[in-house]
């Protein structure tokens, strides 16, 4: 197998054809997208057409079959979210949150019927876990799903929830409590929600900090009607299936981090070679030049730690001897690990620039307002340090 820390040579060729689409279709926008708050559909089908959304799914359903692999997708998303965040996130949510848990848990006419356009980026899907009560503790979740004779009656909340209401959006799976567990929990299920079903209401978008031209949406269902086949996977394994698709977010988001770093670091080194005080550029100060020594360590060890774990998965994928608990371990630390970089990426980037970097028209002021969210989605840090401590055996709640 390839070694999991050097990428191959396909792999490498992959990262440049995504990067010229980026630079191409993506950086001379961004900014507009940013301030505007657009959603920029056309450029998501783009996206589509070249593949991105397939690189994980079967050629039945159009996808790249085996000439694709989660490492291609962890790749793809490092190169957009280098030039924007909010078209990483938009693609990673879309994979792993939209097409995934259909592939990986729907029955064969649920596949046939929702992926091929998934897949192919003419539309996309998200997935409602988060409540306004139930975050990082998702077993709380307060959504219910009754069976009223052969359909589902969904009530309830879900929110800041990813590729939820573009024009583009054709449904969200939410997960909702269905009955109650013998041990007196509640029983929770995944319910696949089309777009434009009576009773359920996509919000207005979220004035977000940002990440500004993701589609982010309040969701809320009042009788909503959706027939007994909607149900995704197994009755009552809802919450079990989504902490598993977590797990490959973990990474995923690891990648988008790493994408932020490197966006960082270039820009620190071209502007300290730039930018000129005191008779000369400052990065000959040790002040800078150090600080950009430390961008380029915590992007070599984010992208180690990314692409590591996401070589797991394709080995577990081939049938290889990866545990699960490996890899949910290199998810946690990886996703802990970059995020927490990234965050530190862009205030060192910000410093660097001085007084430009508070100005919107440099592109370290959106990474810094970008880069927050990504300590908290797809598992918050705390969280991730949970995790991490009980694979090492500790008892910690």
């Amino acid at each position: 197998m390839t070694s999991a820390f050097e990428l191959s040579r396909e792999h490498d060729e992959f990262r440049h054809s995504v990067r010229d689409f980026a630079e191409d279709r993506i950086r001379p926008h961004a900014a507009d997208w940013d301030r505007e708050h657009h959603f920029p559909v056309d450029v998501v089908r783009e996206m589509g057409k070249m593949g991105l959304f397939g690189l994980t799914a079967p050629e039945a359903y159009g996808g790249a079959g085996e000439d694709g692999d989660f490492t291609s997708l962890c790749v793809a998303i490092e190169e957009l979210g280098r030039v924007d965040q909010s078209m990483g996130i938009t693609l990673q949510a879309g994979v792993g949150l939209g097409i995934n848990p259909i592939l990986t848990y729907g029955t064969a006419e649920q596949r046939e019927r929702w992926l091929p356009e998934l897949v192919a980026g003419e539309r996309l899907a998200g997935f409602g876990l988060t409540e306004p009560g139930a975050g990082s503790d998702a077993g709380a979740t307060q959504t219910r799903a009754e069976m009223v004779g052969d359909e589902w009656v969904v009530n309830g909340a879900k929110q800041f929830i990813t590729n939820s209401g573009s024009e583009i959006t054709s449904l969200v799976t939410v997960t909702a409590r269905t009955g109650e567990r013998e041990d007196g929990r509640p029983e929770i299920s995944a319910i696949m929600l089309p777009s434009g079903t009576p009773g359920f209401t996509v919000e207005k978008a979220y004035d977000k900090l940002g990440w500004h031209a993701s589609d982010t949406h309040p969701l809320s269902f009042a009788d909503a009607h959706v027939p007994a086949d909607h149900l995704l996977g197994e009755r009552g394994r809802g919450y079990a299936q989504f902490l598993a698709t977590l797990d490959d977010g973990r990474v995923a988001i690891s990648a988008l981090a790493t994408g932020c770093i490197q966006a960082c670091l270039e820009a620190c080194v071209t502007y300290a070679g730039e930018r000129q005080t005191f008779g000369g550029p400052i990065g000959r100060k040790q002040g800078v030049a150090f600080q950009v020594a430390d961008l380029e360590v915590m992007v070599q060890a984010s992208r180690l730690m990314t692409y590591r774990a996401a070589a797991m998965k394709d080995a577990m994928e081939r049938g290889e001897q990866v545990s699960t608990k490996q890899f949910k371990q290199a998810a946690a630390a990886a996703k802990l690990y970059t995020t927490e970089s990234a965050v530190t990426a862009t205030r060192i980037a910000t410093q660097v620039f001085g007084g430009y970097g508070f100005m919107e028209e440099y592109p370290v002021a959106r990474l810094y307002r970008d880069a927050k969210v990504l300590e908290i989605g797809e598992g918050t840090s705390e969280v991730q340090r949970m995790l991490i401590a009980r694979g090492l055996g500790l008892p910690v709640e």
